[in-house]
């Protein structure tokens, strides 16, 4: 891929293993790079996003700008999937196809896309792996989501796919130096922690052991704890949301009910 130093990315990262280390790798070649976080309203968002949120604290870098987060609701359409209710989800004996999301890619891109579109962001990255089985990492979708909603609002964004050759070996080598410790790859985590029995933890094990690199993290089903510093309350962060319009709310509602009691 072809890095401008001067010229801004957008990059959607979840806080797992890939996006965490493209975020990682291109702000040490860009200076500005805008993580962009879409909450969807699934069962392990909230432990997610802290750990995104810590990553991003950790890594230090000047070049990454605040976390955005893009609200993209699916209950009324996902209605009681495992990934809504957080019930039968599946384990580390399930298929790679157990834990496809139908429409993630497109839902995510939408809201990237056009945030992008607006804020004069002329690419935006994503990181699918080489051996990503489902319809929507192909190169194909990618051309021609991008291009409809490019025609739709007469906009020029780019889809960037910097490890679309590549595999998770490939990718964790690139990212040993960064505090991997702070991202999730679980899908049910427990107690703020991986559990270590989901789909997406044996395939965190798995890469870990394949790259023949250490495993910074802790397990909650195995008791493992190598040593990594509590993750909440993670570091402030400044977050582009409409989170901080509901805390002012909050706190200005219990101000007025502690005056009136006066």
């Amino acid at each position: 891929m072809n890095r401008d130093q001067t010229t801004p990315l957008a990059i959607l990262a979840s806080g797992g293993l890939d996006s965490a280390i493209l975020v990682g790798e291109e702000a040490t070649h860009r200076s500005a790079v805008y993580p962009l976080y879409v909450r969807f309203g699934l069962s392990w968002e909230e432990v997610e996003l802290a750990h995104l949120r810590r990553f991003l604290h950790e890594l230090r870098s000047p070049s990454v700008q605040p976390l955005t987060v893009l609200e993209m609701p699916v209950r009324d359409v996902y209605g009681n999937h495992w990934s809504i209710t957080g019930r039968d989800v599946p384990d580390d004996q399930s298929p790679d196809e157990a834990v496809f999301l139908p429409g993630r890619n497109a839902l995510l891109l939408i809201k990237a896309l056009l945030w992008c579109h607006l804020h004069q962001v002329p690419a935006v990255a994503m990181a699918p792996l080489e051996s990503n089985p489902f319809p929507d990492a192909t190169l194909e979708f990618f051309a021609a989501f991008s291009g409809a909603v490019n025609a739709g609002v007469n906009g020029a964004v780019k889809v960037i796919l910097p490890y679309r050759g590549l595999h998770k070996t490939d990718v964790l080598h690139r990212g040993a130096s960064m505090p991997l410790a702070y991202t999730l790859s679980c899908i049910h985590p427990l107690e703020g922690r991986h559990c270590g029995r989901c789909n997406k933890c044996a395939e965190r094990r798995k890469g870990f052991a394949d790259a023949g690199l250490p495993d910074p993290t802790s397990y909650f089903a195995s008791g493992e704890k190598p040593g990594q510093p509590s993750l909440f309350p993670a570091p402030p962060s400044p977050v582009r949301s409409n989170d901080h319009v509901q805390r002012h709310s909050r706190t200005y509602l219990l101000l007025r009910s502690s005056a009136a009691q006066l």
